[in-house]
């Protein structure tokens, strides 16, 4: 019933909506679906130890009956100058699981279940703690965390709920509009959408480098190529969930590899979040220490599946996947092996009983 009413909603075409923050407030009209969109600038600095800021709303037109203001609270996540990095996370099959690549258990995932059944990645809430702490250095502030997806804006709420349930860090979460158009019944093609919103929070922090993290079942790989090649010397790392074995996707994987070589930066294939963990704490993103915590949340979060996970068929048991580190003695001679097939001849090494792919690594400028 939640669900259909989230997915039932009526917009208010041309509202009226007044938006203030301090001293500074600005009016303006909500586009025929009801979406709006606000820019203050505050007369004063914000508070400099908080991510987080408030910011006043209100329903200035139509008026609600019976005549009483319709007041709401929203957030704008201002990152601190101390901030090392941002990081930039998908959200399906990167931090929730949803087996987006299945049309069905896709479906099946949104509709049929709430934010207490839905189940993380194990481990992702402790990584993600551990990123925005960074690695605990004294001048250092929180890194800011956003979250990019192609579901509709209808589900904000249970994602902002999942996130809390699960102690997810907070960060602005872009979704977009599954509105009916002339284009398309169902907004089925999802890479423009998720460009735009990455190379709009990459314009709006220019100073700032960012980590990427997404998955290999949709398209992923190629839009992170393109911001690889939009933005040189701008990402510092990007680690893909690499959900299956399917050679289809291999050759994605190649070029964003060949991209990531050619700037000097590291690509994670991973299926566990532990290896991504242990990456990013030698490449110096995360405090070390925090290594314990993930790998202690990871177990915690695999512990056996309770009656919800077995109807919702997340009960399966997986080995532990090898880990292949694709890294020349230059990064010339790393390019020629990814060109080469290094890429497609690890992910098919391992245990083929099963679907567990590999852990990859390839680095652009490797460690001493």
């Amino acid at each position: 019933l939640n669900m259909y009413r989230r997915f039932e909603s009526d917009e208010v075409p041309g509202a009226k909506v007044l938006a203030r923050i301090g001293d500074v407030e600005q009016e303006v009209i909500a586009d025929e679906e009801g979406f709006f969109e606000v820019v203050l600038r505050p007369t004063q600095p914000l508070p400099s130890d908080q991510l987080r800021h408030e910011i006043a709303l209100e329903l200035r037109e139509p008026q609600h009956p019976p005549n009483e203001p319709v007041k709401a609270t929203g957030y704008v996540f201002v990152p601190p100058a101390s901030a090392q990095f941002g990081v930039i996370s998908d959200i399906d099959d990167t931090v929730l699981q949803t087996d987006a690549t299945n049309l069905l258990r896709m479906a099946r995932s949104v509709f049929l279940s709430n934010a207490r059944t839905r189940l993380p990645f194990k481990g992702v809430a402790a990584l993600y703690r551990a990123l925005s702490q960074g690695p605990n250095t004294a001048d250092a502030g929180p890194n800011p965390l956003f979250y990019v997806s192609s579901s509709p804006w209808n589900l904000h709420d249970l994602l902002v709920e999942f996130f809390a349930l699960n102690g997810i860090p907070r960060g602005p979460i872009f979704l977009r509009d599954w509105g009916i158009s002339k284009d398309e019944l169902l907004p089925t093609q999802h890479r423009g959408h998720k460009l735009a919103a990455i190379r709009a929070v990459l314009d709006r922090y220019p100073a700032l480098p960012f980590i990427l993290i997404g998955d290999s079942g949709q398209e992923d790989p190629e839009i992170y190529r393109e911001i690889v090649q939009l933005y040189p010397g701008r990402i510092h790392a990007i680690y893909i969930r690499n959900v299956s074995r399917d050679p289809a996707r291999g050759d994605a994987i190649r070029k964003l590899a060949e991209e990531v070589v050619a700037d000097g930066s590291t690509l994670i294939l991973a299926d566990d979040t532990l290896a991504v963990a242990q990456d990013a704490a030698a490449s110096g993103w995360i405090a070390p220490e925090t290594i314990g915590m993930i790998e202690a949340e990871t177990a915690a979060d695999a512990k056996p599946a309770g009656p919800i996970e077995r109807l919702l068929g997340e009960e399966e048991e997986t080995a532990a996947a090898p880990t292949v580190v694709i890294a020349d003695r230059t990064p010339e001679q790393t390019q020629d092996a990814v060109e080469q097939g290094a890429i497609e001849a690890a992910l098919q090494s391992g245990d083929q009983s099963d679907d567990t792919p590999p852990t990859v690594i390839v680095e652009g400028d490797p460690k001493a």
